[in-house]
């Protein structure tokens, strides 16, 4: 089931239950109500539940898009660093260069194929990609230059490597939730709260009323999407978590 079915669902829902409340209610109410006698306390009070809720709404959605966006950049230094290792080995020896680019191929297609599947399940790296990316590692540290191209590339291998690393660690360290689950026992008690006071205004069955209704409804549905969207920091797919790796190393299928 698509992302995009979901939100679809959740939004139809949202409205159908607001909607079918109101409607209920409506048959409940005598002749003789008047819908002015609202109190203003109520009122008020439901205007403020909305605006601190929207500021909550508001501060969730900029710490899950913070997020994500911290950890594409993580990818991309990740892979910046290997594509840098993979280019500067061409002033090394045929052997040493060909070794250390097919040890790079080889983390990179395992990453690619097999570790950011595990990590957006499990929210972990795995041991096998730590033990591919210490073999890269050796292949760069254990090769002596004896020419001094070879001598000027050496250390910013080494360096890109050592930032390889530190980029697969803070991609492993991040790869859980963003949101705790108190945040989201709140966001879905404010959102239970805020559509619960609208039947407290004593909404009519006016087209225009019941049209408000549905949108409050599905505004508020839409926004908590998001967020669970925008929840895992590097996606819910792997094929795009992964759409760094594959597009510098395009070889790697």
């Amino acid at each position: 089931m698509s992302d995009w079915l979901v939100l679809g669902i959740a939004m139809a829902a949202a409205c159908a239950v607001v909607l079918t409340i109101v409607l209920i209610n409506q048959r409940r109410i005598g002749d003789d109500d008047d819908p002015s006698e609202t109190p203003d306390v109520i009122e008020y009070m439901t205007m403020m539940i909305g605006v601190v809720y929207a500021i909550v709404l508001g501060l969730a959605i900029a710490g899950v898009w913070e997020a994500r966006g911290g950890a594409e950049d993580t990818v991309h230094r990740e892979t910046q660093a290997l594509h840098e290792v993979r280019q500067r080995v061409q002033v090394y020896p045929a052997a040493v260069r060909d070794q250390v680019r097919a040890d790079v191929d080889s983390y990179v297609s395992y990453v690619a194929h097999t570790e950011i599947p595990y990590m957006l399940k499990h929210g972990e790296n795995t041991q096998r990609g730590s033990e591919l990316l210490d073999k890269v590692r050796r292949d760069v540290t254990d090769f002596e230059p004896r020419t001094p191209l070879a001598n000027q590339a050496y250390q910013p291998i080494v360096d890109q490597v050592a930032a390889a690393d530190d980029a697969r660690t803070g991609r492993g360290e991040n790869a859980g939730p963003t949101m705790p689950g108190v945040v989201w026992f709140g966001l879905i008690a404010g959102a239970l709260v805020a559509v619960g006071l609208i039947f407290s205004l004593q909404i009519r069955r006016s087209r225009r009323e019941l049209v408000l209704a549905g949108l409050y409804s599905a505004l508020i549905a839409f926004l908590l999407f998001l967020i669970w969207d925008l929840d895992a920091p590097f996606g819910r797919d792997a094929a795009e978590a992964a759409a760094s790796f594959t597009s510098l190393f395009p070889h790697i299928g």
